[in-house]
């Protein structure tokens, strides 16, 4: 299933896009799109067959914001150096265990929503990255098969930057990954069972309409089941967080002077085979 939320930001309505293209009420069924909903089996049922039946109320997408597929979340856990090109074109080893760090809840944002570029920023960054969504509460998960049986969906996401906050302003890597509007997720949640293999996804994003990644999961140094086990030793993942794995070679950070960052008036689109395709133009904070 493809689901999502439209509306305006805070008050998103569930939806389901149907295979036909069609968008599909949810409100009926459901309350939201979000961790409760994930970890419930029954209520994915009764959506499934609604879906099939053609039950589900027609939703006129016209003018219609498309916020981020998943409500109230609680954590975004991220995957750093974790796609051989990209260590490469960074001049770093492929590192031994999962590079882990954070992006607070509050930086996703919809995925045609804008981006804001921050005040004193020079070096603001682009990164494709494929989304897990997690549906069942994970703790100590012995293998990267429990890993993947945990996973409710995947989703784009726009692992968004700011290198010199990131890496020249001492500390960890918290100032240059939590400004604000920098995660556009979506725009849809794909339930599990429609990506058979997460390690077989091509992704790809353009700036201004050049070509600059254009990658494929397969080249991920620690797979998705091994990330959602690796993390799970050290945290406990909850119904409805997030984990963006990691990018492919191609961002600015990784060519050569001098880097073509982001600036106000540039606009960034990105795709992730079956999983949809994500525009944000940026302006200034």
């Amino acid at each position: 299933m493809k689901l999502l939320r439209v509306g305006t930001a805070g008050a998103e309505r569930p939806a389901l896009l149907d295979a036909q293209g069609t968008l599909r009420d949810l409100s009926g069924l459901v309350d939201d799109i979000d961790g409760a909903l994930l970890a419930d089996d029954e209520a994915l049922g009764r959506i499934r067959a609604a879906g099939a039946a053609g039950e589900l109320p027609v939703l006129d997408a016209t003018g219609l914001r498309v916020g981020p597929p998943v409500g109230r979340i609680g954590k975004v856990v991220c995957i750093g150096l974790n796609y051989h090109d990209h260590a490469r074109e960074t001049g770093s080893a492929a590192p031994a265990e999962p590079v882990v760090f954070f992006k607070a809840a509050d930086t996703v944002v919809g995925p045609y929503d804008t981006v804001l570029v921050p005040r004193g920023s020079t070096k603001t960054d682009w990164e494709v990255e494929l989304a897990v969504v997690v549906g069942r509460t994970a703790r100590y998960l012995e293998s990267a098969e429990e890993g993947l049986a945990h996973v409710a969906g995947y989703a784009v996401a726009h692992d968004v930057s700011e290198r010199e906050f990131q890496m020249d302003r001492g500390g960890t890597w918290d100032k240059g990954k939590n400004c604000e509007t920098f995660n556009p997720l979506g725009p849809w949640l794909v339930t599990a069972d429609e990506v058979p293999d997460p390690q077989a996804l091509g992704l790809r994003l353009w700036v201004n309409g050049e070509p600059k990644q254009d990658g494929t999961t397969a080249d991920q140094i620690f797979p998705v089941g091994e990330v959602v086990r690796y993390v799970s030793q050290f945290m406990v993942l909850h119904p409805g967080d997030v984990i963006n794995t990691g990018t492919p070679a191609g961002v600015a950070f990784g060519q050569p002077e001098p880097k073509p960052y982001l600036r106000a008036g540039d606009v960034v689109e990105l795709e992730i085979d079956g999983l949809g395709r994500q525009r944000q133009e940026l302006k200034p904070a």
